[in-house]
């Protein structure tokens, strides 16, 4: 390998960590596009087929602290390498499925992969960087997974047309070898982080079944209903385990999740902004398509097109907002970008079945830029305020939050809008547009929860 200066291997460690992000954002935006030809060609119902997009889900926010923290003690690149190689293979086996139900399994596995990617990633580039470019760079990671996010559906729909549903997971083999190729070339070996501490398994085991009920309970509590006992029985497991694992960490002189990095307010009220943020972004996601589709009766493609523009904004102000928090600290930023955020979702409440596109895009757009102008402050705050041999869980904590919160936006969303239509024709635009209007309106308090908790963060907590 030739010798590469470290001004120079920086910018290479971020392009081929970016690849990653891309192939990775690609990869879930393509699936749940493609759902129902799946779905069509396997003769499946759809309470099967879900599952092939919810297993991904619960197994990633699962073990998205687990990898973090095995990052920590054994080294960052180590396990974003292996989680390379195991995604890889996975979507070779998911193109190749024969069933269902094997897909599903290949999807398993493929989550195993993607959290060892999404738990490392951002600790690899907060170390190869120095903290005067940290929010420029994590701002370019998140460019490269809102351009993944606004590609995939276009790409799936015109592959799977073209070829078949197949090809969209065959694409992460080309893309993922270059990735894997550029990360072992320019990523440096950090080596065991730690020879004292060990790999605390009854937290791990603990605190991923935790999560993994609680998402999962409010993930299905619609289609289950709120109060039936699968919905319950599975908010009250994550009580009791997450419980559990909390006094499993107290007297763990070697936690798998170090509980003193919540006595920061920093990280905790960036954790805290980074869900809320999530919140507003995925019941938005969740609305849009009701909208546009049942309201308007556009077909989905054009639906897609439109809803395009979101992303793209963000993709271009994220970097930019990452680079100016990088001079003058991450509380402006991201108090503003909730701000304009709340704005966004309450011009979003007021859509009906007379505004026009041009309307609905410019919203989109105030949406959209909100997103991307707090978005990397925040992943840059949070980053900064854990402790160097701590980047992993912190890392892991980051996308965890962003799991937490689609799934608490989706649910929260879906049981306002579900209420409100009842057990009516969503297609009637005499409770379609309330449903709508009602849903946004409780993202905008969201919105405006997160905007007094960014303007009281500290900059001054953040570690160079």
């Amino acid at each position: 390998m030739p010798d590469i200066i470290p001004e120079n291997r920086k910018w290479w460690v971020l392009l081929a960590i970016g690849t990653g992000t891309f192939m990775t954002a690609l990869d879930t935006s393509v699936v749940n596009t493609v759902l129902p030809v799946i779905k069509n060609h396997f003769q499946s119902n759809i309470a099967t087929v879900e599952w092939v997009v919810m297993i991904y889900l619960l197994l990633v926010s699962g073990l998205l602290p687990v990898f973090g923290r095995l990052g920590d003690l054994k080294g960052h690149k180590s396990i974003y390498l292996l989680g390379f190689f195991i995604f890889i293979l996975s979507s070779v086996s998911c193109s190749l499925a024969r069933s269902v139900y094997a897909l599903i399994a290949s999807r398993g596995i493929q989550a195993l992969g993607a959290a060892m990617l999404s738990a490392n990633s951002p600790a690899i580039i907060t170390k190869s960087f120095p903290s005067s470019q940290r929010g420029q760079a994590l701002g370019m990671q998140a460019t490269m997974t809102y351009l993944g996010l606004s590609v995939g559906p276009s790409l799936g729909g015109w592959l799977t047309e073209l070829f078949s549903w197949r090809t969209v997971f065959f694409i992460n083999l080309p893309v993922g070898v270059i990735a894997f190729s550029l990360s072992t070339i320019f990523i440096l070996n950090d080596g065991l982080h730690s020879n004292t501490e060990g790999f605390d398994f009854s937290g791990a085991i603990t605190l991923m079944c935790g999560l993994v009920s609680l998402l999962l309970g409010l993930n299905q509590g619609h289609n289950w209903g709120w109060g039936s006992w699968q919905t319950l029985l599975c908010i009250f497991s994550s009580i009791v385990l997450l419980g559990i694992f909390i006094l499993l960490e107290r007297r763990n002189p070697h936690p798998m999740l170090d509980l003193s990095l919540f006595t920061c307010p920093q990280f905790s009220f960036t954790v805290t902004s980074a869900i809320l943020n999530y919140i507003c972004v995925y019941s938005s996601i969740f609305l849009l398509p009701f909208y546009l589709i049942q309201g308007r009766g556009f077909n989905a493609a054009q639906a897609g097109l439109y809803l395009t523009a979101q992303p793209l904004v963000m993709a271009v102000i994220a970097p930019v907002s990452g680079t100016l928090s990088d001079k003058i600290g991450t509380r402006i930023p991201t108090t503003i970008g909730m701000g304009i955020m709340a704005v966004g979702l309450y011009f979003l409440s007021g859509i009906g079945p007379s505004t026009s596109i041009r309307i609905l895009l410019l919203y989109l757009v105030i949406f959209g830029l909100g997103i991307g102008i707090f978005i990397s402050p925040n992943n840059s705050a949070l980053m900064g305020s854990a402790p160097k041999n701590r980047q992993g869980i912190a890392a892991g904590l980051l996308a965890t939050a962003r799991n937490v919160g689609m799934v608490l936006g989706i649910g929260l969303a879906g049981a306002i809008f579900n209420t409100t239509l009842g057990s009516h024709n969503p297609d009637n635009p005499a409770l379609l547009y309330p449903a709508i209007r009602y849903s946004y309106f409780a993202t905008v308090i969201v919105a405006i929860i997160g905007v007094f908790i960014s303007s009281i963060k500290n900059d001054r907590q953040t570690l160079s």
